[in-house]
């Protein structure tokens, strides 16, 4: 799996020019998603943590790096699922990425239904799709449909102000964290300043993380 990871990493870097390491600052906001509310970053956690590790991801499910470190993201917290917690926070790249405000927006709203972690691996699994696509919500109705969502409360909730808030506050936080590309990894509070390059070197900062505990 690391050698196709570095070379499936290697042609999204050059075939979009680095253009997932745009973001230095992400202040371009998508429509609504400014807030002057009081929402909090979004607290959506997979795994059961026992060892109180936390590896935190600022995501853009349109970036194409995200997408190639999605599978690799998926085995290590598989492996260490029982260990640590993944927390995933949207930290879309609107500048360069039109769809990927949107694509926050439907994880968020597939959240208010308790499906939160079966649409974002949907949105990763088909982002060729639908970030392509000038119309990307109706395949994100497609997505909840297969769900078994609430198709009403679902487009209710993706053009909400609660999940606009939502988002905003993500964004915020990955301002003050200092993320400046997708994906950019927290690991126990200290922002990864280069991300692992394949599965053998995300696993040792893993079970550094969870040594360091005790």
């Amino acid at each position: 799996m690391s050698k196709r990871f570095l070379i499936v990493l290697a042609v999204v870097i050059l075939g979009f020019g680095g253009l997932y390491l745009v973001g230095k600052s992400n202040k371009a906001a998508a429509p609504g998603s400014t807030s002057s509310s009081n929402a909090q970053p979004t607290t959506h956690l997979f795994g059961s943590g026992k060892k109180k590790v936390t590896l935190i991801e600022y995501g853009d499910y349109q970036c194409p790096a995200c997408g190639a470190y999605y599978p690799l993201v998926k085995a290590v917290v598989e492996k260490y699922k029982d260990d640590i917690y993944l927390q995933f926070r949207n930290y879309p790249l609107v500048t360069i990425h039109q769809n990927a405000f949107a694509g926050s927006r439907a994880a968020e709203a597939a959240d208010m239904q308790g499906k939160y972690w079966e649409m974002h691996d949907l949105l990763y699994e088909q982002q060729r799709t639908w970030s392509a696509s000038n119309s990307p919500k109706i395949y994100f109705d497609q997505y909840a449909t297969e769900l078994k969502l609430d198709l009403k409360k679902f487009d209710d909730d993706y053009s909400s102000s609660t999940v606009n808030d939502r988002i905003a506050a993500d964004i915020k936080e990955g301002q003050k964290i200092g993320a400046d590309s997708t994906p950019t990894f927290v690991l126990d509070g200290k922002k990864l300043d280069q991300n692992p390059k394949d599965q053998a070197s995300f696993e040792k900062l893993i079970t550094d993380a969870i040594a360091a505990k005790k």
